[in-house]
């Protein structure tokens, strides 16, 4: 009997270290401000008017408002398994973010996988963020933020590029990939090496709706450096169109941001073609950012985004975007943020995401705001 219970109090230990080596976590963002710009305009369209100033409670001043389930699980040796899912909502209604098909919104837009980690680096399966942003993000002084920044003027270039804003199926880079196979190379030397590969799914076409991607990035010694290569197959193809493997997105990048004491400074160049044709899309991409922290609390960050459209030198825009951000408490932020963006010829470009301008139209834009972590 004495050894019957010693099995069963052994197995019952065994049950609890085995429970506590899983764990799953609720998190997310809520972010809200007071939003002002002089013009606006109700699409991206070409031929969309200026329809007068705007003056509302926006989401997503700094990053999107969302929320996630992530877990882990550790299965010995220094190997995980991992999951997150995770889905973007608006503050100020509460709507869903949008789906990779127009019409479409989706609770879990953003990430949606399952993977490994370990020793040999990590891998993740299913829809989630392209290496490609997180390499932007790191050399943007401003963080790829959502209002001035590298993100919106490479979403700029997607706009001239025809965009709609109305899925997130880009025709040029992509921020989210579904269906995607992502493998991320542990650091060595402060170097380390992103690759993706997203197969399409579409019967009779092994290039169809495909995504291919490799990003090599180092960061050490307050230094931020980052290139980026990412290829698309029937990309942003209309409803109605069949997939026929065209190469039709390809989008090369290289930034660098280093900090040293508080300052920070950035550089970036990038540029967004159709390669099946480059009259369609061929556009330039340039930034540069300089930001300080005046202690871990307060810090105020600067950018420049330059677009111009290769194909037409008539088509060219210019964004300045300046923010300050105070942090309340370790899951609180204030923020200010006051932008300009100067529009000519045909391009579009915004100051914030999903405040349309309309084409070769300049606008200023201002944005109060808090966002609190959980």
């Amino acid at each position: 009997m004495k050894l019957k219970w010693s099995v069963v109090a052994a197995l019952a230990v065994m049950a609890g270290a085995a429970h506590a080596q899983s764990s799953v976590t609720l998190y997310g963002a809520i972010d809200t401000g007071l939003f002002y710009q002089r013009t606006s305009a109700a699409s991206f369209a070409t031929g969309a008017k200026n329809l007068g100033h705007v003056y509302a409670l926006k989401d997503a001043g700094i990053y999107s408002s969302f929320w996630g389930i992530r877990g882990t699980e550790d299965i010995g040796g220094g190997y995980k398994v991992n999951f997150r899912l995770q889905g973007v909502f608006n503050s100020g209604t509460g709507k869903l973010g949008l789906a990779d098909t127009t019409g479409a919104t989706a609770v879990l837009n953003q990430q949606t996988t399952i993977g490994v980690s370990g020793p040999f680096g990590s891998f993740d399966a299913g829809r989630q963020f392209t290496p490609m942003i997180y390499a932007m993000a790191e050399t943007d002084v401003r963080a790829a933020q959502y209002f001035g920044s590298i993100l919106s003027a490479w979403l700029g270039v997607n706009q001239a590029a025809g965009w709609g804003g109305t899925n997130t199926n880009v025709p040029v880079g992509a921020l989210y990939d579904s269906n995607a196979l992502v493998y991320q190379t542990p650091k060595f030397y402060g170097a380390s090496l992103g690759l993706e590969y997203a197969p399409g799914g579409v019967p009779g076409q092994f290039q169809g709706g495909t995504r291919e991607s490799a990003v090599l990035k180092y960061s050490n010694y307050g230094l931020n450096l980052a290139a980026v290569y990412y290829n698309g197959h029937d990309t942003n193809l209309p409803a109605t169109a069949s997939a026929t493997g065209l190469d039709n997105n390809r989008f090369y990048y290289f930034g660098a941001k280093y900090t040293f004491h508080g300052l920070s400074v950035s550089a970036s160049y990038g540029l967004g073609k159709n390669p099946s044709n480059t009259g369609h899309a061929d556009i330039e991409m340039i930034s540069g950012g300089i930001g300080y922290a005046f202690n871990p609390f307060f810090k105020i960050t600067s950018g420049v985004y330059y677009l111009k459209d290769r194909n037409d030198s008539a088509n060219h825009s210019t964004e300045y975007a300046l923010g300050a951000e105070y942090s309340v408490s370790k899951r609180t932020l204030l923020y200010a943020q006051v932008g300009y963006v100067a529009n000519r010829g045909t391009m579009n470009q915004t100051i914030t995401y999903g405040e349309p301008v309309a084409p070769g139209v300049s606008t200023t834009a201002a944005m109060l705001g808090i966002r609190h972590t959980f």
